[in-house]
């Protein structure tokens, strides 16, 4: 561990952004644009099912149309994990200009076809095509999410690999409108975890099943320190 001139060793703290990176984009229109989702309670949280935690959903979403958008991009960003930059949970591009929302659960592929034929979804931070909700660690308090939406007066030819950098050069140069709407989660620790109740047969009390140890956090029968199942 480094030290200071005095000896004592010194504490290297990592600080982490505050902001998602992409709102360095500055659209030519503000305001024009307001996005929300029914995945996201009153309370800013964003429901489990859209939790990589659970069923890792891609969220609905809905905004306001505007005539002159050729297509729409998204960007999702967790400005809070432990990483250098904010990590990218999904971008998705080429959302036609008609469009007023996105549906639940949209495929993860690089493009989902079908109703969202011509839509092209690049690779979230695990280097994945498409959405990858909300894993903060455990313990490390509520993350942010940060759904940003884009109108722009183009459609975008870029392979899905196309790194976040690229695409923020397009905005800078093409983005008409923006807006953004922030969610947060937070993992739950084993404590927070509601304890399952279950029931035995008289074969499996006999056989030495029964109810689980206090301390058990992988819902196993009762036994030894040894890991063997003991009778009751």
């Amino acid at each position: 561990m480094p030290e200071n001139s005095s000896g004592k060793a010194l504490v290297i703290q990592r600080v982490r952004p505050r902001e998602a990176g992409i709102q360095r984009v500055r659209p030519r229109e503000a305001g024009r644009l307001a996005l929300t989702s029914e995945a996201i309670g009153l309370d800013d949280q964003i429901g489990d099912a859209y939790s990589a935690y659970h069923d890792n959903m891609s969220p609905p979403l809905m905004w306001t149309g505007m005539p002159d958008a050729e297509t729409y991009l998204l960007i999702l960003e967790d400005p809070d994990a432990p990483t250098e930059r904010p990590f990218l949970h999904w971008t998705i591009w080429n959302i036609p200009g008609k469009a007023e929302g996105l549906p639940v659960d949209i495929p993860k592929e690089a493009r989902p076809g079908g109703a969202l034929d011509g839509v092209v979804q690049g690779l979230n931070g695990r280097g994945q095509p498409g959405y990858m909700g909300p894993r903060p660690p455990a313990g490390d308090g509520p993350h942010r999410y940060h759904f940003q939406l884009f109108a722009l007066g183009i459609r975008l030819d870029l392979p899905p690999s196309a790194p976040l950098e690229e695409l923020v050069q397009v905005l800078k140069a093409n983005a008409i409108a923006s807006c953004e709407l922030v969610g947060t989660y937070e993992a739950q620790t084993l404590s927070d975890r509601p304890i399952e109740e279950r029931s035995f047969s008289e074969a499996e009390l006999n056989a030495g099943r029964g109810g689980l140890d206090e301390d058990d956090v992988d819902r196993h029968a009762p036994h030894d320190p040894e890991g063997v199942v003991r009778p009751r």
